[in-house]
């Protein structure tokens, strides 16, 4: 397969820190292009990656020779980008949230499929295969009926001048920690979940949510608890309870490449069993998929492709949790 020739809008941690490195090692993609509003900025991550540093987004998507782009801009930045790549006929891989309004996900998923291009949200762990075999756990019914799904995603606190702490940049955990959990609760439940109550808290002089925590329901009764935060201890897990066993998982959403997973099942009374895993980079395997995708060609139904139903049901939850929770708690 010809490599995928990707166009980089934004010089973002993200970006330098484990998606360019992925892109540049894959054999199916290139990184072509960097660009930045810094020009000298936009040179010093072309130097490292071996390619060309473009000054300015619009003259990146511009570019002929740019098959598709990737999108590590703040969140509030996305949609516009996003759109303004698909229209100058670039397949589109945006870090998550896709956009911080579902309506808006719903147009831009809508307008890549009217134009026979590819968008995904880059939500990378549901690409390692530590959640496949949780799910072949539960489908072979190792713990019987799922009752409850329980999971956590929270980060130490960043610089005061993080982008994460902005609102107007579409900052705050419930869009930043949050989509994990959700989206862990889509992945291995399915759709038809419903938010039941929602709360979002602001710690001292901040002026975005930095810890949350929601409860869903599934249409079969299974309760739904997700927590996520910016300014608390690490934790990245979540376990689902049946009703004759346990299935936890550690290190469940940024586990690095060389991790070993281990799911640790609990069946019956006392029966204690570790399931390990191969180690798995999940960054290289999103890119993988993801110029697999461009090179398949994607489906021009609405949802006909897994991903895109699951970003828009991400979205809806989001936005569900956000409208139940109400105004941000402040804590002083």
């Amino acid at each position: 397969m010809k490599p995928l020739r990707i166009g980089v809008l934004g010089c973002a941690e993200i970006a330098r820190r484990r998606v360019l490195p992925a892109m540049a090692a894959s054999p199916s993609t290139e990184v072509y292009a960097v660009a930045s509003r810094d020009r000298e900025r936009a040179a010093e991550v072309a130097r490292a990656f071996d390619c060309r540093p473009v000054h300015g987004y619009a003259a990146l998507v511009g570019l002929d020779e740019v098959e598709a782009v990737y999108v590590p801009l703040p969140a509030a930045l996305h949609a516009a980008w996003v759109e303004t790549a698909l229209r100058a006929g670039k397949h589109v891989l945006a870090e998550k949230p896709l956009t911080t309004d579902p309506e808006r996900t719903r147009a831009l998923l809508s307008l890549a499929r009217d134009l026979g291009l590819v968008l995904r949200e880059n939500v990378m762990f549901v690409h390692h295969g530590q959640h496949a075999a949780v799910r072949d756990l539960v489908a072979d019914g190792a713990i019987g009926r799922v009752r409850s799904f329980h999971a956590a995603f929270t980060v130490p606190g960043r610089p005061d001048d993080d982008i994460r702490y902005r609102g107007d940049l579409g900052g705050g955990a419930l869009f930043d920690t949050g989509v994990y959990p959700v989206r862990a609760a889509l992945h291995l439940l399915g759709g038809g979940l419903e938010v039941a109550g929602a709360v979002l808290g602001a710690g001292p002089g901040r002026h975005v949510d930095t810890s949350g925590g929601a409860l869903l329901r599934g249409p079969d009764g299974v309760g739904v608890h997700v927590t996520f935060g910016l300014e608390n201890a690490y934790q990245s897990a979540y376990e689902l309870r049946g009703t004759t066993g346990r299935i936890f998982l550690d290190r469940a959403f940024t586990p690095p490449a060389d991790h070993t997973p281990v799911i640790r099942l609990e069946q019956g009374t006392g029966s204690v069993r570790e399931v390990r895993l191969p180690a798995e980079d999940q960054v290289r395997n999103t890119v993988a998929s993801f110029a697999a995708a461009v090179r398949a060609g994607m489906p021009t139904h609405a949802g006909a492709d897994p991903e895109e139903a699951a970003c828009l049901r991400q979205a809806v939850l989001l936005d569900r949790i956000r409208g139940s929770a109400g105004p941000v708690q402040q804590s002083f």
